[in-house]
């Protein structure tokens, strides 16, 4: 029986921060679509990995974050002319509602304030405050994160996760790059079979537990979506349900992830609860089962010191 994970970076307005154009029709519903991906989860039951991005648990801030080893600018963004509404800096109860939940969600990190770790600018000691800062403010509220995602998924300094005890990271998926990635996407999509991406988590050389992203939930949108879907479908429910039945019928695991912030629109939201509606019931058929990040990584350092090997 395989694995099916899932893992949500929940981050409101700090993903966007840093950027010069910023998807304000996201922003502006961030927080509905945090809370409509929670109920979604109680709804059927499915445990997640919710990525939490360090500074929405703190209470209040100064804005400044004057000691904090980042370049000057970083939190330009908390004040001033341009400033994040404090619906997006901060969660005001968004996480209590996961933590307080009926189901066992897994609540991991996001850095502080989403910081970039293979930026030039981001030297150790960013990296070690970006991950110290964020452990203090989900300790002060009585958590203990294990799990780890990257911001946009760009992997370094490793070994300070592991310094500060965190377990596990969600691995780089797979994607489409180079020239002609529109063509090949709207082929995959349409005619061309995609074999699902079914992953096998792993010990890597700084002693944290690799475990792969397989889909990104919102990778095929705008106008190609509204182009391909009415005639072939959604290619990522599609490849979705490829895949929770791929994991079905191997002993990998298949990890499905995204930012609640994508869940704009009527479609985006169908979308999600149709990926839920065949994983429940492909769970209550004994085909496959949930697991969350830091139930993978357990397994996964079990099985790992039972054997001395660590699978490439």
């Amino acid at each position: 029986m395989g694995t099916v994970v899932i893992s949500a970076d929940a981050e409101l307005g700090w993903g966007f921060h840093d950027l010069r154009d910023r998807p304000e029709e996201r922003l502006a519903n961030a927080r509905d679509g945090w809370r409509w991906f929670a109920e979604l989860c109680e709804q059927y039951q499915i445990p997640t990995t919710w990525a939490v991005v360090g500074h929405l648990l703190c209470d209040d801030c100064d804005g400044r974050h004057t000691d904090h080893p980042t370049p000057d600018g970083w939190f330009d963004h908390e004040r001033g002319p341009d400033a994040m509404p404090r619906s997006l800096r901060f969660a005001d109860g968004l996480v209590d509602d996961i933590v307080e939940s009926t189901v066992d969600h897994d609540i991991g990190l996001h850095t502080f304030s989403h910081v970039l770790f293979d930026d030039p600018t981001t030297t150790r000691e960013v990296a070690r405050a970006e991950v110290g800062r964020a452990l203090d403010a989900a300790r002060a509220r009585g958590l203990d994160p294990t799990s780890f995602v990257f911001p946009r998924n760009r992997i370094d300094h490793r070994e300070v996760l592991a310094s500060y005890g965190i377990e596990s990271y969600r691995g780089t998926g797979p994607g489409i790059r180079g020239p002609g990635r529109t063509l090949r996407k709207l082929a995959v999509a349409t005619v061309a079979r995609s074999d699902p991406r079914i992953v096998t988590p792993y010990v890597d050389d700084a002693g944290l537990v690799n475990v792969p992203a397989s889909l990104f939930l919102f990778s095929f949108e705008g106008a190609a979506r509204a182009t391909v879907a009415p005639v072939f479908g959604d290619p990522v429910l599609r490849h979705a349900k490829r895949g929770i039945d791929a994991a079905a019928a191997a002993d990998g695991v298949f990890h499905m992830w995204l930012h609640p912030n994508n869940i704009v629109t009527d479609r985006d939201a169908r979308r999600i609860e149709c990926v839920f509606e065949y994983l429940d019931r492909r769970r209550n058929e004994s085909a496959v089962r949930v697991r969350t990040m830091d139930e993978v990584a357990a397994e996964t350092r079990a099985e790992h010191k039972a054997t001395g090997i660590s699978p490439d």
